[in-house]
């Protein structure tokens, strides 16, 4: 007996992480399935439009915690939607441009894709519902922009011109815009705050420079990161910006539109009265597009590791 029975809880303790490291390999896989650099772009800017409506509000209140974890937990359920539909739809571009991405490299079947997909997508809508007016707007809006952009007939991203308005179309006035307004709205925007008295917060300008400067910036990206891809979208027949005037010429160009982003928010902050620290914005930016410069000179377009690293540090996009 003495020798049976401590074999039970070191069976059970086998067995545990027998389980965990079973689960491991799946969770990191759906990790890659959601595409990090999204991920850390939605969550950015679902905080970061929660601080600046709290900050621009003038009889500013607490949050309730849970407004902030399921804006949050709704924005993500879409994000996973989106970029896991586009990788249904591009598996076999994917086994060329991105080989490391689950359904590409056989780690997730096609119908595991699928379950994903619609869970994630109907998660999204039903948290939403539960937020109000404009954060169900939000989120249904970027869910059937999204469809649009990945799914046949329509397959937006075949032409760069629609991709790149659908990506800076969600990225730059939905999410900012939608957000802000969810966010004002429960924090109880003042009646002198309210257009027209019909319930719809104001928005100040400095949420219209942010807004315009991501549309601006997500454009850069949004042609940008098809850089990486030009093999693939060139053998199966998407027109992107890269396939059309090669990769150093959108490099360039992207480079430049972002240079306009971060001249543009220091101009702003020399120049508009808000409530945000101009010091604060004014050094920030001229950070960053210093570090763009410098960084923009050791990437080598032929290495797509290097790019698409620049990429997620410069910008995130739901696509």
């Amino acid at each position: 007996m003495s020798r049976i029975s401590p074999s039970k809880p070191l069976s059970a303790s086998l067995d545990k992480t027998n389980i965990v490291q079973r689960q491991l390999p799946w969770l990191y896989a759906f990790w890659k399935f959601s595409r990090p650099h999204t991920v850390i772009g939605t969550t950015l800017s679902v905080l970061g439009l929660a601080l600046m409506a709290w900050a621009l509000n003038d009889e500013p209140r607490s949050y309730p915690p849970l407004l902030i974890v399921l804006t949050l937990a709704a924005c993500l359920c879409g994000n996973v939607y989106i970029v896991g539909l586009n990788q249904l739809e591009d598996i076999e571009i994917d086994r060329i441009n991105k080989p490391h991405l689950p359904l590409a490299s056989g780690e997730f079947t096609r119908s595991m894709g699928r379950g994903i997909v619609a869970f994630m997508g109907l998660l999204a809508l039903t948290l939403s519902g539960f937020l109000g007016t404009f954060l169900t707007g939000t989120v249904w809006a970027s869910l059937v922009i999204g469809t649009a952009y990945s799914l046949p007939p329509i397959r937006l991203k075949r032409f760069p011109v629609w991709a790149s308005l659908c990506i800076f179309t969600v990225r730059g006035a939905i999410v900012n815009l939608g957000l802000f307004l969810n966010y004002t709205m429960h924090l109880g925007a003042p009646a002198k705050q309210q257009v027209l008295g019909i319930g719809v917060p104001e928005i100040p300008p400095i949420v219209w420079v942010l807004t315009g400067f991501i549309i601006v910036f997500t454009f850069a990206i949004a042609i940008f990161k098809d850089i990486p891809d030009l093999e693939g979208d060139r053998l199966y027949h998407i027109s992107t910006f890269t396939v059309r005037l090669g990769a150093a010429a959108v490099f360039n160009l992207s480079r430049w539109v972002i240079t306009i982003c971060y001249a543009g928010a220091i101009g702003a902050g020399l120049l508009l009265s808000t409530k945000i620290n101009p010091v604060f914005l004014i050094g920030t930016h001229g950070l960053a597009l210093i570090a763009l410069w410098v960084m923009s000179f050791r990437v080598n377009l032929q290495d797509k590791a290097r790019s698409l690293s620049f990429i997620s540090l410069f910008g995130s996009s739901s696509f």
